[in-house]
């Protein structure tokens, strides 16, 4: 199925990096968002060219992305289908049950309209945050009903293909509980432990390092779009949450007996602890296979210009992949330690580089 026209409704962090993906492999995009600030700053990254409904030919478009709240899909659905806007539909918001029951109950046409999930994002929002390559290698859930026109997934499929991410069909409520496994509750827990921090002494925040970070770092997203996702897919988000609490009341339990000198306490910490290692494991690796193990070299690096294009430079000059990176600052210096995760076998080679060029190894 080609896919020479798009309209994108919603011109956000996921609709904007849509928008631009599709742009770089020559689709034609039209841009809409009762934002009109929105949508300028996205025609002005070159997302596309504004929506004209009233100019609009039939069958001029070949697919409407409707990137809006989840609460606002099925409205939007109903309305671009009273225009005959597109030939057909998808959404790209994270919850997908309730929209969906929400567009059969308006008595939208479920023929001409795929619901989907790309399984990408960033702390910022808006536009200005938007990238063509946001969705390279994610997982994109498609979620298909009985009702869908063969053609309406195949143009899907291949919206999801111009973005460079994998399509993962699967039905709505099934996806709906993996995403609060995997998305929602994570986030919510984030949230969590960094309200601990706002009330955190100086002594404790100025404590703080790469551990805290990690853990906290998708607790500084938009709280009111997060409220629109967890409200939509509620019941199990407090399902993974109630479980959740429930080790974490365990633990705190165990640790106060510990404290009061039982020993046998230490036994629950472990097992939970154990527990977190045989998930964190289960993560997907890189393109989705098993996750590999990968060796860190640590490089103190100066806070100047340039640098890290320097540390790469000199990977790429002994042919050594560098398979992720993590950068943790020194408080109060202007220097920090970039940490490199590669192959193991390629380490000792990757050191004497280094070594030979001036950079100092910890």
């Amino acid at each position: 199925m080609e896919l020479r026209t798009a309209l994108v409704v919603g011109t956000g962090l996921i609709g904007t990096s849509a928008a631009l993906a599709l742009r770089k492999r020559g689709v034609r995009v039209l841009l809409a968002d009762r934002d009109q600030a929105a949508v300028r700053l996205a025609r002005e990254l070159g997302a596309g060219e504004d929506w004209d409904p009233d100019e609009q030919h039939t069958g001029e478009v070949d697919l409407a992305i409707i990137a809006v709240p989840p609460a606002h899909v099925a409205t939007e659905l109903l309305e671009l289908q009273r225009i005959n806007a597109a030939r057909f539909y998808t959404d790209v918001a994270s919850v997908k049950a309730e929209p969906l029951h929400r567009a059969t109950q308006l008595g939208c046409d479920l023929t001409s309209y795929v619901a989907s999930h790309p399984l990408a994002g960033r702390e910022k929002s808006g536009p200005g945050a938007a990238r063509a390559d946001l969705f390279l290698g994610r997982p994109w859930a498609l979620c298909p009903t009985d009702e869908a026109d063969p053609e309406a997934k195949a143009t899907v499929l291949r919206l999801i293909e111009l973005c460079g991410a994998n399509a993962v069909e699967v039905s709505a409520s099934e996806h709906d509980r993996a995403v609060a496994v995997v998305s929602h509750a994570p986030h919510v827990a984030a949230s969590a432990v960094a309200a601990r921090l706002a009330d955190a002494t100086d002594v404790a925040l100025g404590l703080a390092g790469q551990g805290v970070r990690d853990v906290t770092r998708i607790a500084g997203s938009d709280p009111s779009l997060w409220l629109g996702i967890l409200s939509g897919n509620a019941s199990p988000v407090a399902e993974v949450l109630e479980a959740v609490a429930a080790d974490l009341a365990d633990a705190a339990s165990a640790l106060r007996a510990l404290a009061e000198g039982d020993g046998t306490a230490t036994n629950d910490i472990t097992q939970l602890l154990k527990r977190g290692v045989v998930g964190h494991d289960r993560i997907p690796g890189k393109h989705g296979g098993p996750a590999s193990s990968y060796a860190v070299v640590q490089v103190v690096i100066g806070d100047r210009l340039g640098q890290l294009a320097r540390l790469f430079q000199v990977c790429d000059e002994v042919g050594v992949n560098v398979e992720d990176v993590r950068l943790e600052h020194a408080p109060g210096l202007p220097l920090g330690i970039a940490e490199l995760s590669v192959e193991p076998d390629a380490v000792s080679m990757l050191v004497e580089a280094l070594r030979e060029r001036g950079w100092e190894i910890p």
